[in-house]
Formats: structure tokens, sequence, C-alpha cells
């Protein structure tokens, strides 16, 4: 691995020996599953995704990828976990799924090989994981159409957040592995709005998403202290 690829090596290999285990709705990836309709319709409904180039950044086995290529997206799905991208491949060709593509490459690699080619960009549940999401956060502008949209999704860093995002999902819940997450690479929203103004992004929407441990059911809110999506605009000009 080139060392100035921004990627921890460690977390690329947690998440590669979970590999065989992307599509198992009731293992450890399951909350993925769980959440997916409701940050596939949230992006819907902001940045219509039918005949939409979209790219997926840090796309792992394909899971909203997927999801936004059946609503007639025409998807690139990127990750540097190769395991997990043909993980991806494999599900899309034995689901038949129309207008999907994925690539091992890093998303500063294809911004610049491909900037403004993308009206919709998402980067999910991965900022937490990588040693500099600025420079993420800055490829994902990069790689918007101008008035193109950019969807971010991560874990604010508070008290509450360590409480219910670590020790409840994590260690009291079970509903993703023990060392998911690491407390001190969590982002505020605040931080992470910073990284996209320098990016030339304009935070326009915000959704915080909430489980019911009762329930069992995930639901989205506008309380954005433990689990929160950002949406993003570039400028048009």
């Amino acid at each position: 691995m080139n060392p100035s690829v921004n990627v921890d090596p460690a977390e690329l290999a947690k998440f590669s020996s979970l590999a065989h285990r992307w599509w198992d709705q009731d293992g450890e990836f399951g909350p993925l599953h769980a959440i997916n309709p409701l940050r596939l319709d949230w992006i819907d409904g902001i940045a219509p995704l039918s005949g939409a180039r979209v790219l997926d950044v840090g796309c792992g086995g394909g899971i909203l990828a997927d999801a936004m290529a059946r609503k007639g997206a025409d998807v690139l799905g990127i990750d540097l976990a190769d395991k997990s991208l043909k993980v991806a491949q494999l599900h899309a060709l034995e689901a038949g799924t129309p207008r999907i593509t994925y690539r091992h490459i890093a998303a500063e690699a294809i911004a610049h090989e491909q900037p403004g080619s993308f009206d919709v960009v998402t980067c999910m549940e991965m900022l937490e994981h990588v040693p500099d999401p600025a420079s993420i956060v800055q490829a994902c502008a990069q790689l918007a159409k101008p008035g193109g949209w950019v969807f971010f999704s991560t874990i604010n860093r508070n008290p509450k957040s360590f409480v219910f995002a670590i020790l409840g999902a994590e260690y009291l819940l079970n509903l993703v592995p023990r060392g998911t997450h690491e407390y001190a690479r969590l982002l505020r929203p605040s931080e992470l709005s910073q990284f996209c103004r320098r990016a030339g992004l304009d935070v326009q929407h915000s959704r915080g998403l909430e489980y019911n441990p009762l329930t069992r059911r995930y639901r989205l809110s506008q309380d954005t202290s433990v689990n929160y999506l950002l949406a993003a605009r570039k400028s048009a000009a």
C-alpha cells in the first residue's frame, strides 16, 4: 500500500476480514441494511437519482451503491478493500443490478482523474475510518459537477455519542463488532461543515439517525447528537 494513500491499513484489514458478511442482513452489517432505505430516500428526495451519474466513495460491499442503481442512477462505487469490492461485484452479477460498476481506487486519485464528473457523490459511514477526513471531503467536492450534491454520514463526537455509538452499539447491544469506531476519530457536525466550506461546498441539509432498542427500528430525526447526515451542494458557478 502506498503510504501517501489516505487509508489506515488496520481499518482496511478489519473490513476486509468481514467482507463475506456484507450481504448477510443478520450479520455485522445488519445495521447498514436497516438504515439503507432511510438514507436512500433522503438522498433521492434532495437530489433525484433517476438518470443521475453517482459516485459512492467507500462503497464497501455495495449496499447503498446497489440501491441507488436500482433507483435508476448510473453508479460507480469505489473502495480500497479488494475483498469488499469483489463481494460487491459478485452481488451485482447475481442480482442483475443494472448501471453499476466498481473500481479499486482512492477518492483523491479519482478526483484527479475525473474532476467535476458526478451529479451526486455519497460518502457514508467512512470519514471516521480514515486518517485525513478533510482530504476525502475535498476530493468529493472536486468530483461533483457544478451544482452537484455531496452527501456524508458519520458519527458526532461528544459524551452522548460515546455512550450510544460505542458503549451501547458495540458492547451492550452488539449491533456492530467491538472496536468498529474509535472515539477520537469521530467528527462533530461543525468540523465536517468546516471541511465542506473549505472545499467549496455549502451545507444545506442535516438529519440525525436514531435507533430505538425496544422496537429495534431506526428513524431520521432532527437530533444530530449521535449519528448524522449532511447534504452539501457545490456552487453552480
